[in-house]
Formats: C-alpha cells, sequence, structure tokens
C-alpha cells in the first residue's frame, strides 16, 4: 500500500528516528543505504577488478593471473590450455570461459603467449579450438621483461590459500603495446594498440628528455587517418580504411582490413550496398589464406576509382574508432593521453631497472662478504683451531676471534700498515655456522687463486652495477635498446600513416535510378516510368538533388523522390551539383513589363533546397524564350527571328553568347532587342568560355583537385593528360579525374603530360646488377594502362627519373676492385641520346656505383595564369557597321555594379554612338 508523504502523521512524544544510509538496526536496514552503498561497492569492483587496466603492468586482472599461472607452471614445454585455465581458476573466481576467452586474445596479440595449434584469425573472425586442443607457454619477451619475484608486490588470492601478484613488474610499455578494451559500470576504455618498434625508440626519447607523439599501428594492416587521434583522449576519433588495389579496370582487390573487422563483415557489407544500389559489382571472392585477398569483380563500364570511393563511402571498407585512454592510477580510473602512459610507464620501468641493479648489488656483496670469509678461514686454517672446543658456542668464539684479526668493518679504528679486509657489514652467527658447514673434501682442494679470481670477478660485477645504479638513464636507454635489438625484428609498422580526404556519399552514388519528368503537369522524380507523359531525362542515383526551371523564369532545386510536384510549364530538369562551377546556363527571357528581351549566362550557387527562386525581373507575363544548359561552360551562336509586325528593319539575326561573361543567377542580363521574339534557334556550339581547368595534386591525400590544394600541375583540357611514374619502372597516362586515387608513397614523379616532355632514368638490371641510364618520350596512347620501361628482369630497381630537359646526377662510383670511392658528377642528356621507350639505354662502365642522387629538379613546373575577377565586362561591338541588332547590348542592372575605368569609357564610346546603331528605336 502506498501513502503519500504529506499524510504520514508526525510522531508527537518521540522524535523520528534517524538512520544512517546502510545502518543496521536491530538487523533492519534501510533499502536506500544498501542500494547506495552495494551499487557502489560493484560498480567499483567492475573497474577495479575486471574492466580497466591497471597502468604498472598494463593488465586486467584475469590477464595477470593468467600470465602468474603460466610462470608458476612454465618448464620450457607447452602447456594444454585447459591445463593453464584449471590453473587460473586457483587465483581467478569466475568460469573457465572468461579465462579461456581471455587467454585466446593475449595469444593473438603474439607478445607474451607464443602459441601451437588453431587459436583463430582476427582477420578472418574464425574462433580457437577448443582448449583441449590448443596449446601454449610464455614467450621468451615474457619471461625477460614481465616476471622478477623479487620485485613483485604479492596478495592472498581470493580464498587465501595462495598469493597472487598485486601487479606483475613490467619492465615495458605493455598497455599501449597490445591495447586493450573494457566496458565498466558508468566508464569505459578503449586504448588501441601501438608499435612495438615505436614504443621502445619513444621510451628511449623519454628518458633523452624529448617531446614524443605515438600513433595506432594494427596487426591487420590497412590505412589510418590520425589527424584527430587527440593522444587517445576522450572525444578523439580515428578512422580506419582497407587497402585497396587497383589491378586494372574490371578489378579491385582488398589487401589489408580495418581494424576490428572481419573478412566475413567486410564482405557482407559489400553485398548489402550491391543489393541496395549503393555500388555496382560483378562478384565478391574471399581468396583470404595467408594474406588477406578480397577480390571485388567489376562489371564492363563502371568506374573502379568510384568505386573505389563508394566502397570507402558505403561498406565496412572504411570505420571510424573513438579511443578512449581509461587506466587504473592509484586504485582510481583516470583519463589521460597515451604520450603520458607511456611516460609513467618509462618511469616504472626506470624504478623498477634501479631496484633490480640494488638486489643485484645485495647479493653480489653477500656473495664477496661469504667468499672472502671463506678465503681467511681456509687460508688461515682457523679450522684447526675449533678442533679442541668442546662446546657449539666455543667453537663461534674461536672462529669470530681467528676472523677478526684479518677482517675490519667501517667505524673500526685503522692501525697502521693494517692490511686487514674491508667488510661491508658485520660478521653474524649465520657466517659463522656457514664456515663450519664446509667440507673436508673442499678444504682439501682449495685453490687461493682461483679464490682470488673469483673475488676479482665479483669486484668487477660490483663496479659495473655501481656505474650502472650511478647512471641509471643511460642503462635504462641501453635496456630498451637491448629489447629493439632482440625483439624488434619482424615488428616493423603495419599499418600506413595517411590523411583521407572525406568521401561524401553523394559523390560516389551509383547512377541507380531514371529521372523522369511530366513538362506539363510539373511532376518530376524516379517513380514516374507509368506515366505515359513522363520523358527520361537521364540517369541519378536516389541521393542526388534536382533543378527545375520554368518558363516563367523560376527554378527550384529538390532532393530527388518517386514523384515531386515542381510547378507546371517546366522547362528543363537536370541533376543538381553545388560544387560544379562549370555547368553554366545561356538563356533568353522576354520581360513581361516592359516586352524587352535579356540575354544571360549564369551559375546556379549558393541555393536552399525546396525553395523558389527568379532567374528574372519577376513581372507579371515573363517568360523564358531561350535556355540551355552547357557543361563545360560553353558558349553557344543563337539566330534570333523577330516577329512580323516587328519595326526593325533587319528581322533575323546571329547572336553570339560568348559576348556575355558569366554572373550569379540573381543578375538581369544585357539587351538583346526591344523588338518582340518570334523564334530562336542554336546555329552552333562554341568553346569553353572558362577555358581549360586549373588542376592540382594533393600528395597528402593522393587526389587531384581544382580548389588550389596541393602542387600546380597545369591548365588541363579535354586532350590533356597526367604521366605517373612508379618506384617499380613503369608508367601509366590518366585522365585528370579527381576521383583518381594516386599510390602516393609508390610514385616518384607526377606532372601534366606533354607530347615533347623527354624522361631521363638511371636503372640497375636485376640479373647482372649494371647500371643503364636511357631517355625516352612517352610514345603509347592508351590510357589506364601501365607500361614498363626498365628490364624486366626480377631485382631490376629504378634509381632516378626525371623530366628536366638537362638532368644532372651525381654518383658515388669505384671505377675497379682497389680504387678508392669517389664521386663523379654526369649530364644525362650529355651521356645519352633520346631513343626509344623500349630500349635498354648505356650502360655505366664503373665496377661498383654506392650511390646516386638526382642533382636537378623533376622539370620546369607550370606557371599559373592571373585569376581573374568573377565580374561580367560589357563588351563593344564586334563592328560599327554591324546591324542594329547585333550590336552588343547596353549593361542594365538594378543594383551596384563592380566596373572598371575600361569598361566605363567603353559604355561613354557607346552613348556617343546614333541610337539607330544601338537598336534603340
Amino acid at each position: 500500500m502506498h501513502i503519500a508523504a504529506d499524510t504520514v502523521p508526525e510522531p508527537e512524544t518521540e522524535e523520528e528516528p534517524k538512520f544512517a544510509p546502510g545502518e543496521t538496526i536491530h538487523d533492519v536496514a534501510t533499502v536506500k543505504g544498501m542500494y547506495q552503498n552495494w551499487f557502489l561497492d560493484y560498480a567499483s569492483y567492475v573497474i577495479l577488478e575486471r574492466a580497466v587496466p591497471a597502468i604498472e603492468d598494463g593488465l586486467k586482472p584475469v590477464q595477470r593471473r593468467i600470465l602468474h599461472a603460466m610462470k608458476e607452471m612454465d618448464d620450457g614445454r607447452f602447456n594444454k590450455v585447459a591445463n593453464v585455465i584449471g590453473q587460473t581458476m586457483q587465483y581467478h573466481p569466475h568460469g573457465d570461459a572468461s579465462i579461456g576467452d581471455a587467454m585466446v586474445n593475449l595469444g593473438q596479440k603474439d607478445l607474451l603467449i607464443e602459441t601451437q595449434g588453431n587459436w583463430g584469425d582476427v582477420r578472418t573472425g574464425d574462433g580457437a579450438a577448443a582448449a583441449r586442443y590448443i596449446e601454449a607457454r610464455l614467450s621468451k619477451f615474457a619471461l625477460d621483461v614481465v616476471f622478477n619475484p623479487d620485485t613483485t608486490e604479492w596478495q592472498l588470492s581470493y580464498d587465501g590459500r595462495k598469493r597472487e601478484p598485486t601487479t606483475l613488474p613490467v619492465k615495458f610499455p605493455l598497455l599501449l603495446a597490445q591495447g586493450v578494451e573494457g566496458i565498466a559500470v558508468g566508464l569505459s576504455t578503449k586504448i588501441m594498440p601501438h608499435n612495438f618498434r615505436e614504443l621502445c625508440k619513444a621510451s628511449i626519447d623519454v628518458l633523452r628528455g624529448r617531446e614524443v607523439q605515438l600513433f595506432p599501428d594494427f596487426s591487420t594492416g590497412g590505412l589510418c587517418d590520425v589527424s584527430n587521434y587527440n593522444s587517445g583522449m576522450r572525444g578523439a576519433k580515428i578512422r580506419l580504411r582497407a587497402t585497396i588495389e587497383k589491378v586494372d579496370k574490371t578489378l579491385l582487390i582488398i589487401r589489408d582490413i580495418p581494424y576490428g573487422s572481419t573478412t566475413t563483415a567486410l564482405m557482407e557489407s559489400i553485398v548489402k550496398a550491391s543489393e541496395a544500389n549503393k555500388i555496382k559489382i560483378k562478384k565478391v571472392v574471399d581468396n583470404t589464406a595467408a594474406n588477406v585477398e578480397i577480390q571485388v569483380q567489376l562489371p564492363t563500364g563502371v568506374s573502379p576509382d568510384l568505386t573505389m570511393d563508394a566502397l570507402y563511402a558505403f561498406t565496412d571498407c572504411e570505420i571510424s574508432i573513438s579511443p578512449n585512454t581509461c587506466v587504473i592510477i592509484d586504485d582510481k580510473p583516470r583519463f589521460v593521453g597515451v604520450e603520458d602512459v607511456l611516460r609513467q610507464s618509462t618511469k616504472a620501468t626506470v624504478r623498477l631497472l634501479e631496484r633490480e641493479l640494488e638486489i643485484r648489488q645485495d647479493e653480489l656483496w653477500e656473495r664477496w662478504h661469504n667468499a672472502s670469509l671463506e678465503k681467511i678461514f681456509i687460508e688461515n686454517r682457523i679450522y684447526r683451531r675449533i678442533e679442541e672446543c668442546e662446546t657449539w658456542a666455543e667453537i663461534l668464539e674461536t672462529i669470530d676471534k681467528g676472523l677478526k684479526k684479518f677482517v675490519r668493518i667501517a667505524g673500526e679504528k685503522v692501525k697502521a700498515d693494517d692490511t686487514r679486509i674491508l667488510l661491508r657489514r658485520p660478521i653474524v652467527e649465520d657466517d659463522l655456522t656457514r664456515l663450519t658447514e664446509i667440507r673436508i673434501k673442499r678444504i682439501s682442494k682449495f685453490d687461493g687463486f682461483k679464490a682470488d679470481e673469483y673475488l676479482q670477478k665479483l669486484e668487477v660485477e660490483l663496479a659495473e652495477v655501481a656505474d650502472h645504479l650511478a647512471n641509471l638513464t643511460r642503462y635504462a636507454i641501453a635496456y630498451f635498446e637491448g629489447l629493439l635489438k632482440k625483439y624488434g625484428a619482424g615488428r616493423e609498422r603495419k599499418t600506413q600513416l595517411r590523411t583521407f580526404d572525406v568521401v561524401t556519399a553523394q559523390k560516389v552514388a551509383v547512377a541507380n535510378q531514371k529521372l523522369y519528368v511530366n513538362y506539363a503537369d510539373g511532376f518530376v522524380g524516379f517513380g514516374l516510368k507509368k506515366d505515359e507523359n513522363a520523358v527520361t531525362i537521364c540517369d541519378c542515383s536516389d541521393l542526388d538533388d534536382i533543378i527545375a526551371i520554368k518558363r516563367d523564369g523560376t527554378f527550384v532545386v529538390s532532393r530527388i523522390a518517386e514523384k515531386t510536384f515542381v510547378g507546371k510549364d517546366v522547362l528543363h530538369v537536370g541533376v543538381y551539383n553545388k560544387n560544379d562551377d562549370r555547368l553554366v546556363y545561356n538563356m533568353v527571357y522576354l520581360d513581361g513589363a516592359s516586352g524587352i528581351s535579356f540575354a544571360k549566362r549564369f551559375l546556379v550557387s549558393g541555393i536552399t533546397r525546396d525553395k523558389t527562386y527568379d532567374l528574372t525581373k519577376g513581372t507579371k507575363g515573363t517568360k523564358t524564350l531561350y535556355l540551355t544548359a552547357n557543361p563545360n561552360s560553353e558558349s553557344e551562336i543563337v539566330s534570333i527571328q523577330l516577329s512580323d509586325k516587328a519595326p526593325a528593319r533587319v528581322k533575323q539575326f546571329d547572336f553570339d553568347f560568348a559576348e556575355l561573361g558569366i554572373k550569379g543567377k540573381g543578375s538581369m542580363g544585357n539587351i538583346v532587342t526591344k523588338q518582340p521574339i518570334k523564334n530562336i534557334k542554336r546555329q552552333a556550339l562554341g568553346d569553353s568560355t572558362l577555358g581549360g581547368r586549373e588542376v592540382f595534386f594533393d600528395s597528402v591525400v593522393g587526389r587531384l583537385n581544382t580548389a588550389g590544394h596541393g602542387r600546380y600541375l597545369g591548365t588541363f583540357d579535354t586532350e590533356n593528360h597526367v604521366l605517373v611514374v612508379f618506384k617499380d619502372g613503369s608508367y601509366e597516362l590518366t585522365a585528370p579525374n579527381p576521383t583518381n586515387h594516386y599510390d602516393v608513397p609508390n610514385i616518384l614523379l607526377l606532372r601534366k603530360y606533354e607530347p615533347e616532355t623527354v624522361l631521363s632514368a638511371v636503372y640497375m638490371e636485376g640479373e647482372t646488377k649494371i647500371h643503364y641510364v636511357k631517355r625516352f618520350k612517352i610514345e603509347t596512347s592508351t590510357l589506364e594502362k601501365r607500361f614498363l620501361f626498365i628490364s624486366e628482369t626480377k631485382g631490376s630497381k629504378l634509381l632516378a627519373v626525371t623530366a628536366n630537359p638537362e638532368p644532372l646526377v651525381e654518383l658515388k662510383i669505384q671505377k675497379d676492385k682497389k680504387a678508392d670511392k669517389e664521386t663523379e658528377k654526369i649530364s644525362l642528356h650529355e651521356f645519352i641520346d633520346v631513343k626509344g621507350w623500349k630500349a635498354m639505354g648505356n650502360k655505366l662502365n664503373y665496377y661498383k656505383i654506392h650511390g646516386l642522387g638526382l642533382l636537378t629538379d623533376e622539370g620546369p613546373e607550370p606557371q599559373r595564369r592571373e585569376v581573374a575577377k568573377k565580374r561580367i565586362a560589357p563588351v563593344a561591338p564586334k563592328s560599327t557597321d554591324a546591324p542594329a541588332e547585333t550590336a552588343a547590348p547596353r549593361p542594365e542592372a538594378t543594383g551596384p555594379v563592380d566596373v572598371t575605368a575600361e569598361e566605363v569609357a567603353q559604355a561613354r564610346e557607346l552613348l556617343k554612338r546614333p541610337k539607330a546603331q544601338l537598336g534603340l528605336f
């Protein structure tokens, strides 16, 4: 039964008892207090004992217990994982499944555990075999770095029967090497794995006082954009991509997959995107074995570069991960950066190394102490003096007196010509007892010379340890260098660090729909196939925007749909691309108020979707007389025929749109005529007004662009191509398409292709190891195909290539077997003439070439043309003798116009002419 709080009567005589949260009074506890205490206890337990690693060793409790159990079992041989799980259950109060999963995870990271059997594959997602079938043992690295019982802090296990390490004395940034992921109560951690070699070098840099910066490295390879890594802190983000190789026009091969994904999941995402018509593929085949190989076969006519972008946009070929570096520091969860974790780990390693040196020093001193006493005891025959002793105390006293004649301790008064040995500590009873336990056989075979050698050896070791303690930083640097040398082989970086361009879905969406329009009724969409009055316009995707221009001069841009009403009397419909600065509309319209016809050329940009815009003055009766959309800013020459009732003497004349500047959509335009127009017909299609595109190459993302990012390549017209020379000694001609992918690390030269360009190359033939020089022109014309211009022999290597007309190289050579190395400079254009691209070239006849350097650049760079202002300039008539209607129109505008002094002068000259010449009646 529920009682409202305001209806409970207050006690009349006694004050209401007050309980502390969780306090028990007569075996009754408040529920609020129980929940508060128990929940906090549970949350603390999950955070500290299950999900989040400790910064000291970078391990979760289950991982630490597995390693401890394996160390106890270690005899150098492999153990069944089932046995290891059973041993671990003495320390870990959870089921065998959780221990087995954690152990497989450790084994797959290939650092602490050496595995045998089927341990699964993180690339394909295959699980490990059952624990009874697979085996494991600690790796040599783990034995060297992770364990040391002398420096380990111990605690009792959960049942109090055994002891387990609080943390393991790991002398390496293990947390960053392995990475970790865990979800606790109220927080989570996600630390990326980093490269073993880079961590060793970074620790050395920390010890030398240098700044460090760490980036992830994944066992699955692939590409990684760390622009927003932010030291792995909260809010950070990394983008991972599969490595996709373009084999030819119909085949893409995925060589590496993003970390966290699998080949199975990746293929499923590709198939799903294909079924949704987001990408066009023919077949996906998984040939993964020792290496990842997923073949994506394309149908004829589909662009491999565009498909590559689509794979990144619509499939698991690109994923994002949000790191969150949370670790346990001083029994509390802390959010820190990976560089801070590295610095703390490095300092902890130095402390452990210092502690190990101190322990080693104590051991050496103890051995020196015992060896010195034994030598004195035997050489001075002190053992004979105890033969007549009757009690144990008398024996110990006799030995003690005998030894003190030859030793002293710090603080004792030094006698004249004192030859006694200085001991590090006083002689205790255990020392005396140990001497009485020496066997007669050992005494009889005692060799004083060997004893002195042994003591000298101990003293050398003590001096070495003392030097390490005095120069601890130097010793720690040598320690990390030793790890790098001993265990760094084969642990090179697998993930390539790149900066990715953003692939938007709209740019790479496949044209999987047909765009229809019903001009009369004003409906547009891809669902009008059954409409008898609808006609097909073009192919489009379901992510496109469409532009619809009506006869009254208004237009609207809308998201494509099955059927959308855009207004009756539609004149033009097309796919709208807001970033297209080359699509120019040529338009002639009649102003309804004045009866004057205007011509304009304009771009459509800066629009709001579903908003109606006016391309004219917007007066009543305005209508569009002529409209074309020109994808490469082509101008036109049109024939204009005036109405039969027009009073003009010349009723037909040509009008050239090339004489108009390109303005914005809101411009009014220039006067064509004040007479009524009967019809307008196109006479000829003109050239591109904007000329060729200025193309740049951004080497960071490996893409071409027209936005000015990167190195300027030149102005490209339709017939121009890009020349790419690769490190393997091949070249390729490509169209200047912004969707092209260029593998920057494997490119030696990329520039605009000019037919007269001469390439100069130096290469080594693989079989004979002879160096050749060749100079040639590009004689092939096939696009998107690589041609090898050096020897096909295995091991052949391109050393240098340049398009400079007068290339100069510097060689470090040895002219014969007995000669010294010397430097020589060679002008390649004087060394050899231009030959065919298949020619071997001329030999460099030296005994041995030790090095080669190119002293000139790759060739002359194109000069950028001056960028013109974005405005329209009034143009004077071609001839003052031309008919009135062919004269250039007088500029009119509704607002301020940005004009130059030259334009003002032209306008004044026009106004001085007779009205008949200007077409004014």
